[in-house]
């Protein structure tokens, strides 16, 4: 596999001046730029010099006020760590030589991205417990996540007969725009996968039964609009409000169910930033993988996992196909979930997968989706209706249920403990390979008999940087260094999800996202390179671009010839109207 470390997009501004010809700033040797600019933002800046663009600046932020004012840069927001102001090129120039400013990037706007899977996942048995032996010795106590509080960073959760009650607080982080109501109908299916409840009342399909944690609190923390859209500093803000509220509502977990393309580094990015600050406060982040994982051809894309779930703090979560089924053995992962590595940082993500494919949940009634997409309706009408949806933003509410099952049975676990404990009892997809399940398939039920167990029990033994092989399962917490030696030839073997060994991979066949079981018969092939696809950005023959639209700031959409709305789901196209909205795939897969 050819080396993939490019260089940072991050360049100083002066650079910028040479490509477009702005009036900027002289700079000499003394006056080398202090702070770095996103490549983005540089682009953004190149197409319309002197019209002013959001830019998000990361360093002290009084002084970033005052920097600001001396060069007549209006300020939009103030957030706990970051400036958001509105500045032209030769601004961004300006603000470029400023001491207190670390880095400028683009405020780049961020998309969204029950049936069987209760019972895939063992939740219904996490959920349960164990009554024990003679006189209840060894019994496990039943849990339902009650008085854990998930916060859902989404579109806004709107009513809904099995969320009565169940919503404790609400607040809105869009410009202009104070509604808390889900206008667009991501957010309420995500919440109804959490914490959903069902009685003989709201019970109008059988593919619903209740959410993974239905006895959880929610917190909505509304951050995209009616057409399911939003700005990084939007979600920024929304993150830092959960921070300084998580002791009055409790909040342990938070869900993350959208992104933006990765623009540079995890350490430059305002999301990621954030994710970190949160995790560091006690509460468990939960982020989507996005759904960048294959062309509109089918052809498997590497490095796809989306902002923040590039964070090495959050817990980033890949979808399943469960087929239908409640064995595990024909699970696969689906091919539209984004695999790893992440960009610039090479961080093997997703951590883990859990069911995400043809999800049914609540309906936001008159949202848009609703409105527009009259197909993915099951069952019900007005504030008791039900529709399905496929993502990986449904397999994170499928992990965030199950975090506060968790949180609720043993409350002392950190986030770092809650990943261990997660990752340790999922079993590993050797077919799908570490890049694209990462520990591989959540078994909820055996999470939650190991999570009162002490780390020290499980006896790790490291294998190769982060990565931990215990008698049970893999687990890595990996901030680059993972990804890194298996690129530089040194890998992992694992023959099979209770037996891991330490061994020689062909750095190549783990790259491509497919682990190669040697000494087993038919070992699994490395899937040639030309069928494989790195990088943002993908043109066709005519050199348009289809895929990656990171230039298309409103959704990473695709389009076919005649320019009809596409995605690379698991199905037939159905007259080129599947489309992604967050991190869902409205269509989903088939046999």
């Amino acid at each position: 596999m050819p080396n993939k470390r490019t260089p940072s997009i991050l360049l100083p501004i002066c650079a910028l001046a040479i490509v477009v010809g702005l009036h900027t700033v002289a700079v000499t040797a003394r006056q080398a730029p202090r702070a770095l600019v996103s490549m983005d933002l540089i682009a953004q800046l190149r197409r319309a010099p002197h019209a002013p663009a959001r830019v998000i600046l990361q360093g002290d932020v009084a002084r970033i006020r005052a920097a600001a004012a001396r060069h007549g840069v209006p300020i939009e927001q103030t957030l706990d760590r970051f400036v958001v102001v509105n500045a032209t090129a030769k601004q961004v120039a300006a603000l470029q030589q400023e001491s207190a400013i670390a880095a400028l990037v683009r405020d780049v706007p961020v998309v969204s991205t029950m049936t069987v899977s209760d019972q895939t996942m063992a939740a219904d048995q996490a959920r349960a417990g164990t009554s024990g032996g003679l006189l209840g010795l060894g019994a496990i106590a039943g849990v339902t996540g009650r008085g854990v509080g998930v916060a859902v960073v989404d579109s806004g959760i709107s009513a809904h007969k099995a969320l009565t009650n169940k919503v404790v607080a609400a607040a809105s982080f869009l410009l202009n725009d104070p509604s808390v109501a889900d206008e667009f109908g991501h957010g309420t299916h995500i919440a109804g996968i959490i914490a959903g409840v069902t009685t003989s009342t709201t019970r109008v399909t059988s593919s619903y039964s209740n959410g993974v944690a239905p006895g959880a609190h929610l917190i909505n923390v509304r951050v995209l609009g009616a057409d399911g859209t939003g700005l990084t500093s939007g979600v920024v803000a929304g993150l830092d409000w959960i921070i300084a509220n998580r002791t009055r509502y409790n909040i342990r977990v938070v869900n993350v169910s959208l992104g933006h393309a990765v623009q540079g580094p995890c350490a430059l990015d305002p999301l990621c930033s954030s994710v970190q600050r949160v995790v560091e406060s006690g509460v468990v982040v939960i982020a989507s993988a996005g759904n960048r994982g294959k062309t509109a051809t089918g052809q498997s894309v590497l490095g796809g996992i989306t902002s923040p779930g590039n964070s090495p703090y959050a817990l980033t979560v890949g979808a399943l196909n469960t087929w239908g089924t409640v064995a595990r053995s024909d699970d696969t992962v689906t091919t539209y979930s984004s695999r790893g590595p992440t960009a610039f940082d090479f961080v093997v993500k997703p951590d883990l997968v859990a069911p995400g494919n043809k999800i049914v949940s609540l309906e936001a009634s008159g949202g848009f989706i609703a409105r527009n997409y009259s197909n993915l309706h099951v069952a019900g009408s007005g504030n008791n209706a039900y529709s399905a949806m496929s993502g990986t933003s449904m397999a994170a509410g499928m992990i965030s249920g199950g975090v506060a099952l968790l949180l609720e049975a043993t409350p002392t676990l950190t986030p770092a403990r809650v990943k261990a404990v997660l990752q340790t009892t999922s079993s590993f997809m050797p077919n799908d390979g570490l890049m694209a399940s990462g520990a591989g398939n959540v078994n909820l039920w055996s999470a939650r008999r190991s999570g009162g167990n002490t780390l020290s029990s499980l006896l790790p033994t490291s294998v190769i940087g982060n990565l931990l092989v215990t008698p049970s399962g893999a687990m890595f917490w990996d901030s680059g260094t993972l990804a890194d030696r298996i690129y530089h030839g040194t890998g992992i073997r694992l023959l099979g999800v209770l037996e891991s060994v330490l061994g020689l991979l062909n750095p190549a066949q783990l790259a491509w996202g497919q682990l190669h079981l040697l000494g087993l018969s038919n070992p699994i092939a490395s899937l040639p390179p030309n069928q494989i696809i790195w990088g943002t950005r993908l043109y066709d023959a005519q050199g348009q671009q289809i895929i990656w639209a990171d230039q298309i700031i409103w959704a990473d959409q695709v389009y076919d010839s005649e320019g009809q709305q596409i995605i690379w789901a698991d199905s037939d196209m159905d007259e080129g109207q599947q489309i992604i909205w967050a991190d869902t795939v409205i269509k989903g897969e088939s046999r």
